[in-house]
């Protein structure tokens, strides 16, 4: 997968759960690239079985699009809340930081990480251990 493939999969993600549904269009203006652009990223990602598209021409995560793009997208929160943590910068600043880190970081390091994100969470142990 290639890093504009998984921006937009993490955009049709992001889009489909606060829209419910995802256009060509809402995804062009979400990433601010040309729906020409975007159309040919569409056909890429249904070729490559992350994509269908519904009635109406709605773009539609498969099984495997799925799995990919929430895989990207927790990493993003991940890294979004551990920057911001750790630096203590603006939630935007450590967004726009964690969108860049989130497509060339390794596994291991992401669950390091959200290894050192549990043990330092703010929530007291007892809150931990009910989740």
């Amino acid at each position: 997968m290639y890093e504009s493939g998984e921006d937009y999969l993490e955009a049709i993600l992001r889009l489909q759960l606060e829209n419910g549904f995802v256009r060509s269009v809402d995804v062009a203006n979400k990433l601010g690239v040309s729906r020409p652009s975007v159309s040919r990223a569409m056909g890429l990602l249904e070729r490559d079985g992350y994509i269908e598209f519904s009635l109406g021409n709605m773009i539609k995560l498969t099984e495997k699009g799925t799995v990919t793009a929430e895989d990207i997208y927790g990493r993003h929160k991940l890294l979004t809340a551990f920057l911001k943590k750790i630096t203590g910068v603006p939630e935007d600043q450590a967004e726009e930081n964690a969108c860049r880190v989130e497509h060339d970081i390794d596994a291991d390091i992401v669950a390091g990480i959200q290894r050192w994100m549990d043990e330092n969470s703010d929530e007291t142990s007892t809150e931990k251990t009910e989740k």
